[in-house]
C-alpha cells in the first residue's frame, strides 16, 4: 500500500491557483456562449463544469494564498494580445485545460477522487472546445 502525500502551504498555493485559473478560463467562454451567444446547452455544460471545479479544503486554500508576492502577477505581453473573440474563447479554454491538468497531477499525492475530478473536467473541456471553437466564426 503507497501512502499519500500531504499537502504543503506551497502547494495548496498551487492548487489555489490553478482552481481560480480554472474556474476563470471557463467561465470567461461560459459567459460568452451565454450572453453573446444565447446558447443554453453551452453555457449550461460550462456551467457544470465551473461548478465542478472545487475541493473540500477551502480553509487550507485561503491560508496559504499569497497572490500579492506572486512573482508572475504583473501582465505579460502575450496576454494583450487578442485579436478576436475567437481568439479570448481559445486562450480561456487552454487556460482551463492546462489548470486542470496540474491539479489532476497534483492531486495524485493526495487524493485520487479528486484527481479522477479534474481529470474527467479535462477531458470535457477538450470536446466543448471542439464544439464551440469548429462553429465560431471569426
Amino acid at each position: 500500500m503507497t501512502t499519500k502525500e500531504e499537502l504543503s502551504p506551497e502547494l495548496f498555493r498551487v492548487i489555489d491557483a490553478n482552481i481560480n485559473r480554472l474556474k476563470e478560463g471557463i467561465r470567461v467562454v461560459e459567459d460568452i456562449m451565454r450572453y453573446r451567444d444565447n446558447n443554453k446547452d453551452f453555457s449550461t455544460k460550462l456551467k457544470e463544469l465551473r461548478h465542478k471545479s472545487k475541493i473540500d479544503e477551502t480553509d487550507q486554500l485561503l491560508t496559504h494564498r499569497d497572490s500579492i508576492n506572486d512573482v508572475l502577477r504583473p501582465t505579460t505581453q502575450s496576454e494583450l494580445n487578442r485579436t478576436n473573440i475567437k481568439s479570448i474563447i481559445i486562450a480561456n479554454f487552454k487556460r482551463a485545460e492546462e489548470s486542470s491538468r496540474v491539479l489532476e497531477e497534483l492531486f495524485k499525492l493526495h487524493n485520487a477522487a479528486y484527481s479522477e475530478n479534474f481529470k474527467h473536467i479535462r477531458y470535457e473541456l477538450y470536446n466543448l472546445e471542439k464544439e464551440i471553437v469548429l462553429n465560431e466564426s471569426e
